[in-house]
């Protein structure tokens, strides 16, 4: 129609970017509703924790007496002292520290070699292999303790550390994980390129594989550390108070006719604050690098 003005492109394309940015921002906002339910379950996940915090700082009667005190009290360094009187917490917080950096480190390499061997790799029996190793993760680990524990008794390593890593440096969700993920982020491209450089296998493992994996990589080891720190069915029985781990050593903690959950309780903190510290350096960087990868993929 004549006299009818037409907006250039730039102008369009403009109007629409403010278009979209709206519409993204109307369908991120929760509203208040959504805020009230996350600010609540927020409250409901740190309950614990801060009540752990009261009970170490109170007595056992404190503990007990009805309604109980819902504020921290003044007996934390005499509750630290009678848990590191009754159990050996440093050893502990060394052996635990030990066995989950070296737990976590091999099940991290281990699991991406085989994650990327099983998502990449063309060999007789792959599918074959997956399976097993999939179907590993339905076993309970019940029915395999008495088996290792009489594997551990034949190589005189009860009571050690040894008998507690090598059992766990390799597991079925770690290498199905890591399987999972390379299959996604990982183009056949770059592998083929790097072949046809003349690069090994393991060369492109470590130059290729390794930089790409590395937010899935980081996610494993924080959570195969936890686990493994936290652990306390196989350590209790492969270990004893001479040469505990974390969990093992509160095991052995408020014992009596009457258990003193305050000294369970400043123990169990004492065991905590390392697992915190580690979350509260490595969370922001594991969570940027899975929205890196997120986005690169």
């Amino acid at each position: 129609m004549a006299g009818a003005s037409v907006a250039p492109p730039r102008d369009r394309s403009r109007r629409f970017g403010r278009v979209r940015r709206s519409r993204r921002s109307r369908q991120l906002h929760g509203g208040p509703l959504v805020y009230l339910i996350l600010g609540f379950a927020t409250l409901l996940s740190i309950f614990p924790f801060y009540w752990s915090i009261v009970a170490a700082t109170r007595s056992n009667a404190d503990i007990n007496h009805v309604p109980p005190p819902f504020t921290p009290g003044g007996n934390l360094l005499s509750n630290f002292d009678k848990a590191l009187d009754e159990a050996d917490i440093v050893q502990a917080l060394i052996n635990s520290t030990i066995v989950s950096i070296t737990v976590a480190a091999g099940t991290v390499l281990c699991s991406t070699l085989a994650g990327f061997a099983f998502a990449k790799l063309r060999f007789r029996g792959r599918g074959a292999l997956l399976g097993i190793t999939v179907a590993t993760m339905m076993i309970p680990p019940q029915l395999g303790l008495i088996p290792l524990f009489m594997i551990m008794a034949k190589l005189q390593w009860v009571n050690q550390l040894q008998a507690v890593v090598l059992p766990t440096l390799v597991t079925a969700f770690g290498v199905f994980f890591m399987r999972q993920y390379l299959m996604e982020a990982l183009p056949d491209e770059l592998i083929e390129a790097g072949r046809v450089d003349g690069a090994s296998y393991a060369r492109i493992f470590w130059s290729i594989v390794v930089p790409i994996a590395r937010p899935a990589m980081a996610v494993l080891g924080l959570l195969t550390f936890m686990t493994t720190w936290n652990d306390f069915f196989w350590p209790i029985i492969a270990l004893s108070s001479s040469n505990p781990t974390v969990q093992v050593a509160i095991n052995s903690l408020g014992g009596g006719y009457v258990h003193d959950q305050s000294i369970i309780l400043a123990g169990t903190l004492l065991g905590t604050l390392p697992v915190l510290v580690v979350f509260g350096l490595l969370g922001r960087q594991i969570v940027g690098g899975i929205m890196q990868g997120a986005v690169k993929g």
